[in-house]
């Protein structure tokens, strides 16, 4: 108790003595650790960088002064756990990487035992047989050959109105027929012959499809060419699609069109196969072409058409197959159990479809042509809303609603709900065009399916997005995106 006492003693004359005697240990606490900390013998503010300039202290002294244990009450502070939404975190990288394992871990096993139960069933030449039946008759083959002659109509009538022969009203009633016709013709040739296979007749209905929205794209912009004719000829740019005038290397400059020297069959041929559904008179071109990116596209598409055709036959074949008797005896679980077996591969497949067309297959084409704008789709995938889901997957067919269809009606006077609903409308049409009439069943299901989307876009936006997770938001950049 006496040894006690004195310690306790001598501790507070040390404390008494201020600046005379050096603090060695007093409550846990060294002069290194005060100095860390903002403070040092002398009352100097200091930092942690200029502890090694304080001349009574070597380096060797404060490795050994740094590892004496300090501050052991002080070990815990205020702060949020990494889950909560409160603590700012947002890496979840991990976590991502962790499902993308457990996702190949669950389809290995549906792998391994549907070769179990079926063995193997991809068989490539049974794909042949589902574009055509006779080798020597190939309808749909036909039908997209002449799909040259509605375009050669549309040339010849913009031919005629560019130089005076049709006047605005006979222009638009004949491309008004050029364009109708182009969407009637394939449907009733696919509904006549019955030769065509499903997989063959959607092929070519895709084919008339795009080339109707490229025609009427081609309409449109030639007439406000000829609207602005008397104003601004001079100052339209040429085409670099259409190089009638040679490029000047030398100068560095490229000569561009000016209606109507668009009006060509070169010109027309290039948009028609350029990866784009709005026809512009001056197309961005990229300077050369690069034959590493070209070669890895190609592969990509080899590759990933394999892919689907071995998903579909091994995969999907039988789920649809197994489940056509609980449909028959409309037994309600079985067709439940049956369509949540079918939702991962049509997932998969869905996505890998997604890469092959928007990203392989038309970089692939946009490569092949120089076509220098390349955004095919956006980040869809971040997708709060309905509404920016189908305003990002398919970046072609957006524009030309937002240029061509939506643009006009509130130029109209309609309303932005009824254009919104008019462009779904219109959506909903080709999608039970190309899915009916192929399949020769006149049943409104998928047209039932897209215009279902509206109530079910009003009601995520309502209702949905204020609970989604702040790391989906992707932050507005400075050019401000057109949408519908």
């Amino acid at each position: 108790m006496e040894e006690t006492g004195a310690l306790i003693r001598k501790r507070r004359a040390t404390i008494s003595t201020g600046k005379c005697v050096p603090l060695k240990q007093v409550n846990g606490r060294s002069e290194v650790d005060e100095s860390v900390n903002g403070r040092s013998d002398s009352g100097n503010i200091v930092t942690k960088r200029n502890v090694s300039d304080l001349p009574s202290t070597t380096s060797k002294e404060r490795k050994k002064r740094i590892n004496v244990p300090s501050d052991r009450q002080s070990c815990h502070r205020l702060q949020e756990s990494l889950l909560s939404s409160a603590s700012g975190y947002r890496n979840y990288r991990g976590v991502l990487n962790w499902c993308v394992v457990m996702l190949v871990l669950s389809n290995a096993r549906l792998f391994l035992e549907n070769l179990l139960k079926y063995g193997i069933l991809v068989d490539p030449i049974q794909v042949v047989s589902l574009f055509i039946k006779d080798p020597y008759n190939m309808p749909a083959a036909c039908l997209v050959i002449v799909s040259n002659v509605f375009i050669v109509a549309a040339l010849y009538t913009e031919r005629r109105l560019s130089v005076g022969c049709f006047s605005e009203r006979v222009g638009l009633l004949v491309h008004s027929i050029n364009l109708s016709v182009t969407l009637c013709f394939p449907v009733t040739i696919v509904l006549m012959v019955k030769s065509i296979t499903p997989v063959g007749g959607a092929s070519a209905l895709g084919v008339y499809t795009v080339l109707f929205l490229k025609l009427y794209s081609y309409k449109d912009v030639n007439k406000w060419c000829r609207e602005m004719s008397h104003a601004k000829a001079r100052s339209l740019a040429r085409s670099l699609s259409c190089s009638s005038i040679p490029r000047s290397r030398e100068s560095g400059q490229d000569y561009q069109v000016s209606y109507p020297g668009n009006v060509t069959l070169r010109d027309l041929y290039y948009f028609v196969f350029a990866p784009t559904l709005c026809y512009e008179l001056n197309f961005p071109r990229s300077p050369r072409i690069r034959m590493s990116f070209l070669l890895r596209r190609l592969f990509e598409m080899l590759f990933f058409t394999q892919l689907l055709v071995g998903l579909t036959q091994q995969w999907m074949i039988p789920i649809i197959q197994s489940s056509m008797k609980p449909l028959e005896d409309m037994d309600l679980p079985m067709m439940m159990e049956r369509l949540l077996r079918l939702a991962v591969p049509n997932h998969l497949l869905w996505l890998i479809f997604f890469y092959w067309f928007f990203h392989s297959s038309l970089n692939f084409i946009a490569e092949l042509l120089q076509f220098g704008d390349r955004e095919f789709y956006r980040d869809w995938w971040n997708s709060e809303t309905i509404t920016y889901f189908w305003q990002n997957w398919n970046i072609p067919v957006h524009k030309w609603c937002l240029r061509h269809f939506y643009k006009p009606l509130l130029k109209s006077g309609v309303s932005k709900w009824l254009g919104q609903s008019a462009v779904f409308l219109a959506s909903a049409f080709f999608h039970e065009y190309l899915v009916s009439v192929p399949l020769k069943m006149l049943r409104p299901w998928a047209f039932m399916g897209m215009m279902a989307q509206l109530p079910l876009a009003w009601f995520v936006a309502r209702f949905l997005r204020a609970i989604s997770p702040e790391m989906m938001r992707v932050p507005e950049s400075s050019n401000q995106r057109e949408s519908v």
